[in-house]
C-alpha cells in the first residue's frame, strides 16, 4: 500500500536581508517546505513579499495574530543579532519551531536567558551553525569518533584572510569595538573546533591592532585548553594575504576564491594525524619492533567526502526537527558554548589572564 505523501511545511522567514533571501531561495527550491509570509520592517520587503506572492507583516507578533491558525509550520530568524533572542521567545511562546540564525544572542546575559526560558518548554529550536552541515566537517568528526587517530592531543587552527578597505568603508561600524575578526569571525571557528574535539574548558588569547590601527583588532592568537585534555593554537587575522580560512579551503561558499590544497585545522592524536578540509590522514602501525615511532612511515589516504550545500543540509534537518523525525544537530544551549568560547577571548585579551568558561558563565556580568 502505498505511503500517503508527506505534507509540505508552511516556513516563515524573518529578517529580508542577504541571509534571509538565501534561505527563502532554498525553501522555494525544496519539495518539502514552502514560502508562507516574509516578516521585515523595511519597505523594501514588503515588495519582496509581494514578487513572491506572499503575505508581508513587520513584525512576529503582527505574523502570528494575522495568520492565526494558519500559522506558520517553522519560521526561520535571519533578523539583526539583537532580535535573535525576542524572536525565539515569540516563537516559543507560539509553540513553533525556529531556527535561529548565528550567534544565538548578541550577548551572552541575553544568550543564557534564552537558554534558561527554552528549558521549560517543549518547542524545538535550532541554532544555524550550518557548518555542522557541512559535509566535510562530517567526514572530521566520524573520523576522530571512530578512533583513527587515536587519542587526540592536539589542534592547531587558522582563519587568516584580507579584508579590502571596501570592506570597512561600507560599515564605519567595523572600524570600531565590536566590528573585529573575533565577534564577527571566530564564533564559526570555536563552534567548529568544538564540534571536533569537545568541550573547551579555557582560553588565553592575546590581540593586536597594529597594522590597520583601528579601534578595534585585526589580530589575535589563542591558547585553548579543551575539557578532553586537548590542546590548541589557534590564529584569526582580517589583515594576512592568506589562504587558509575555512571560507577559501572548503569550497562550500563560491562566493570565495578556493586553494584546495591548503588546510585551516591540522587535529594530532597519538595515532594518527587530519587536516581539514583536504581530510588528508596520516596513520602508522608498529614498525619491526612491535612500536610505532617517528622513524615509522605513515600511510596516507584520503577520506572519502559526500559533498553537500551545507545550508541545504540545515533546511532539511530543520524539517525534520518540525517533524518529530530528529533532534537539533546544535540547540540553544549547545550554541550558547560557542559564544562564551568567544566571550572568554574577548576577556582573556582585555584582562590579560586566562579565562575559564565554566566561571564566566557562572558570572556573564563581569567585566
Amino acid at each position: 500500500m502505498a505511503q500517503p505523501a508527506a505534507a509540505v511545511l508552511g516556513i516563515a522567514v524573518a529578517g529580508a536581508g542577504v541571509i534571509g533571501r538565501r534561505h527563502i531561495e532554498l525553501i522555494q527550491a525544496s519539495p518539502r517546505t514552502r514560502l508562507c509570509a516574509v516578516v521585515d520592517p523595511q519597505p523594501a520587503s514588503r515588495d519582496l513579499a509581494a514578487g513572491l506572492g506572499v503575505p508581508h507583516f513587520e513584525s512576529l507578533e503582527q505574523l502570528f495574530a494575522g495568520l492565526g491558525e494558519a500559522k506558520p509550520e517553522g519560521v526561520i530568524l535571519a533578523t539583526p543579532n539583537h532580535l535573535h533572542v525576542p524572536g525565539a521567545l515569540a516563537c516559543a511562546r507560539q509553540g513553533v519551531p525556529a531556527l535561529i540564525e548565528k550567534p544565538v544572542a548578541d550577548s551572552l546575559e541575553a544568550g543564557l536567558q534564552l537558554a534558561e526560558a527554552l528549558a521549560k518548554q517543549s518547542t524545538p529550536m535550532l541554532v544555524g551553525h550550518h557548518r555542522r552541515h557541512s559535509g566535510t566537517l562530517q567526514a572530521a568528526r566520524r573520523a576522530i569518533q571512530s578512533g583513527l587517530l587515536g587519542r587526540v592531543v592536539t589542534v592547531a587552527g587558522s582563519a587568516q584572510f584580507y579584508k579590502p578597505a571596501s570592506y570597512f568603508a561600507q560599515g564605519a561600524w567595523r572600524a570600531q569595538a565590536g566590528g573585529g575578526p573575533i565577534l564577527i569571525n571566530l564564533i564559526h571557528e570555536m563552534d567548529n573546533l568544538r564540534y571536533l574535539c569537545g568541550e573547551l574548558e579555557s582560553v588565553h588569547a592575546l590581540a593586536s591592532n597594529a597594522v590597520r590601527q583601528f579601534a578595534v583588532e585585526d589580530t589575535a592568537v589563542m591558547t585553548l585548553k579543551f575539557a578532553s585534555g586537548v590542546l590548541g593554537t589557534f590564529t584569526l587575522s582580517d589583515t594576512v594575504a592568506s589562504p587558509r580560512s575555512w571560507e577559501q579551503t572548503s569550497g562550500e561558499n563560491a562566493a570565495y576564491a578556493r586553494y584546495a590544497s591548503q588546510d585551516c585545522y591540522f587535529i594530532a592524536g597519538t595515532q594518527g594525524s587530519l587536516a581539514v578540509p583536504t581530510l588528508q590522514a596520516w596513520t602508522h602501525g608498529p614498525n619491526s619492533r612491535g612500536e610505532p615511532g617517528w622513524m615509522t612511515p605513515f600511510t596516507e589516504q584520503a577520506l572519502a567526502l559526500e559533498a553537500v550545500d551545507p545550508l541545504e543540509a540545515q533546511l532539511d534537518h530543520f524539517c525534520d526537527l518540525i517533524d518529530g523525525k530528529a533532534e537539533p544537530i546544535i540547540t540553544v544551549a549547545d550554541a550558547l558554548q560557542s559564544l562564551l568560547a568567544v566571550e572568554a577571548v574577548r576577556r582573556s585579551i582585555a584582562t590579560g589572564e586566562t579565562v575559564a568558561l565554566r566561571d564566566l558563565a557562572a558570572n556573564p556580568r563581569q567585566p
